[in-house]
């Protein structure tokens, strides 16, 4: 059999799994009175995001998200929506990332980033014992215990334990995704699930800050055994605020990449409609990798851009 053959002969018990997971997905989210949706692989524009370099068709680009129609379906009086879809986002390549992945996304009308990452935490599990892995998975050497709550800890005390500074009080960008990357997710319990909550309001463009403390943004981001898995807000309702975070985020990528990026004005235009609402993104391929106790995107995607 040739290479490729076995390669792909290898991981087709992960290919079946994955499958699986794709259907316990979907009716865990059904089963909740949310309804699937679809919305457009190649769009006239994207959320601008510094460290998000996208891939263009044309003068389009594939998404690298499909938040912001999601969020158009929201404005338009759909409560409860999910959707599983392929993105793409240029040179995110290795053992974790791929040009092209799939994303869970799904929003629910008056909740918060704290209503979606229930949902996280009882998706997770709901999928862990139709495996029939019970509130213990076995991970790259790691058991990790899944009953609920998963532990909350909020940005700024990890980055002063670990790190040993406040990036609410002082955020740098850079020192901030270099610290957090080296200093702060290793440090993390490997044992249980953690949600890191409330990050400084400059690295949450899409989020809204929190009542009472607009240091911060009501994001959260669950990370398992070192596997960052979603990425949750409190969604942005106030047009003129959505614009003028996104007005500076072009212009500083236009100022330190040189690349140019369009408005995406029908957006902006739904953002005032939009109801006090919470929606997260889930990586599929990093959730079947937990199941499937996989090292590498590779050994549960068919095709990555090694291979096609």
């Amino acid at each position: 059999m040739p290479p490729e053959q076995e390669r792909l002969a290898k991981i087709k018990s992960n290919l079946m799994r994955r499958a699986q997971i794709y259907d316990l997905a979907r009716d865990f989210f059904r089963g909740r009175g949310f309804f699937e949706v679809e919305t457009p692989t190649r769009v006239p524009a994207i959320a601008p995001e510094l460290n998000i370099v996208p891939e263009e068709s044309s003068d389009w680009y594939l998404i690298t998200s499909p938040e912001l129609h999601m969020k158009r379906l929201l404005a338009a009086g759909y409560p409860r929506i999910f959707q599983i879809s392929h993105c793409f986002r240029k040179g995110e390549r290795g053992r974790l990332h791929n040009p092209e992945f799939s994303l869970l996304e799904w929003y629910r009308s008056a909740a918060g980033f704290q209503d979606v990452i229930i949902d996280t935490e009882q998706l997770v599990t709901a999928i862990a014992g139709k495996l029939e892995s019970g509130n213990t998975i076995n991970y790259q050497g790691n058991k990790v215990d899944l009953s609920l709550p998963w532990p909350r800890l909020p940005v700024r005390e990890a980055f002063i334990e670990n790190a040993g500074w406040d990036p609410v009080a002082n955020y740098e960008p850079e020192r901030f995704d270099h610290d957090m990357a080296t200093l702060v997710l290793p440090k993390l319990e490997s044992a249980r699930p953690t949600v890191l909550v409330e990050y400084p309001a400059a690295a949450a463009s899409l989020a809204r800050l929190k009542p009472g403390d607009p240091a911060v943004a009501e994001r959260a981001e669950v990370f398992i055994s070192g596997l960052e898995i979603a990425n949750a807000y409190s969604e942005l309702t106030d047009a003129d605020e959505q614009r003028k975070r996104f007005e500076a985020e072009i212009q500083q990528i236009q100022r330190e990449q040189g690349r140019k990026m369009k408005m995406p004005e029908s957006f902006i235009e739904a953002v005032g409609y939009m109801p006090e609402c919470g929606g997260i993104a889930l990586g599929m391929e990093r959730l079947v990798m937990l199941f499937c106790n996989a090292g590498s995107i590779e050994e549960v995607t068919a095709f990555t851009a090694g291979n096609i």
